[in-house]
């Protein structure tokens, strides 16, 4: 029997996990800047709460720069405010026209400590995917009590439910793997 259709909202649902694991990482600065740093911060453009890169040009000139150059001139000290308000903890360095975020190297303290947060991450995606394992497995307990599958079925649905699990969980011990290596290099 083929099962793929039964366990494919639940694998949507942990590649979903994945993704925003993924989206978590790019809020963790590894030394060198990124521009997806400031995809969460925005500014109020008249009136409406607005993501800085659709305000302003975000260009990475240096490895720990990032420039960030508004198009519209009035916008500049808005910019500057949400980014000095932000929890990027880097004061911008305000020329008249673009703004410039330069980035400290990472001290080892630092490091270990972002290491740490990005295993939390890793551990929370875990447990996101293990509960998705929970609920594929209850929907199908409770096919099985309403006569819908029978018991062998229900047993191969547990099955694959089980190694589609393993395969995601692998997949986030991979990406934190990936993020604590990025973090550590100097």
């Amino acid at each position: 029997m083929d099962y793929k259709q039964d366990l494919k909202p639940y694998e949507e649902k942990m590649v979903k996990t994945l993704s925003v694991l993924d989206g978590d990482f790019n809020t963790i600065r590894a030394g060198r800047a990124n521009p997806r740093l400031l995809d969460q911060i925005t500014i109020d453009y008249y009136g409406v709460e607005t993501p800085i890169n659709q305000v302003a040009n975000i260009q990475v000139p240096e490895a720990r720069m990032i420039v960030v150059t508004p198009w519209d001139a009035s916008t500049l000290r808005d910019l500057e405010r949400a980014l000095q308000m932000s929890d990027l903890g880097i004061p911008p360095n305000n020329d008249g026209k673009n703004l410039r975020l330069i980035f400290p190297p990472l001290t080892e303290d630092r490091r270990r400590e972002l290491t740490r947060q990005v295993s939390k991450m890793g551990e929370d995606a875990k447990v996101a995917v293990r509960n998705i394992r929970r609920e594929a497995i209850d929907a199908f307990k409770t096919k099985l009590k309403q006569k819908e599958i029978s018991e062998d079925v229900y047993y191969d649905m547990e099955t694959e439910t089980q190694k589609l699990t393993d395969r995601y969980v692998e997949k986030v011990d991979e990406a934190v793997t990936v993020k604590d290596k990025e973090l550590m290099e100097i």
